[in-house]
């Protein structure tokens, strides 16, 4: 079963769309394995954003991130990372398809709402940095043959 790791980011949580969001994750039929709020650190951030670093936009993403409490979610289910990178819908939200979560809610580059793991691997970095084992579960939902098949 893949995993992705998905941030509802300070904006998403001041404007009060994380029930929203979350909603349609679920009604895709990923299934949450992990959820906590944070107030994400300079330090969490850093790591996050490394691969960023150098880059003009990098103080920026820094700085908003570490702004407010930021959502941590590990969600579940097949091809979970393209699933959630569909649904999420373009970095700009000018430009994000209607229907997707920043087609709907946002209109900004930097402040989108929310992030969600580009593939698998970094699924599993991204996981791995904002979630210690214990703090995952994994269950069967008993409407997985629907959803899923078989």
């Amino acid at each position: 079963m893949e995993r992705t790791l998905i941030l509802l980011k300070p904006d998403c949580v001041h404007r009060r769309l994380v029930g929203s969001i979350v909603h349609r994750f679920e009604q895709k039929g990923l299934r949450l394995a992990g959820m906590k709020l944070v107030q994400v650190s300079r330090g969490l951030a850093e790591q996050h954003y490394a691969v960023h670093k150098g880059k003009p936009f990098y103080e920026s993403l820094l700085k908003f991130i570490v702004s407010g409490p930021t959502l941590a979610l590990v969600l579940e289910g097949r091809e979970a990372v393209a699933v959630a990178r569909h649904l999420i819908g373009a970095t700009d939200g000018a430009k994000a398809a209607p229907g997707t979560i920043r087609g709907d809610f946002a209109l900004s580059v930097q402040n989108n709402l929310i992030h969600g793991s580009d593939s698998t691997d970094n699924a599993a970095t991204e996981v791995a940095l904002w979630f210690k084992p214990e703090e995952l579960v994994t269950f069967q939902p008993v409407d997985s043959p629907w959803i899923v098949g078989g």
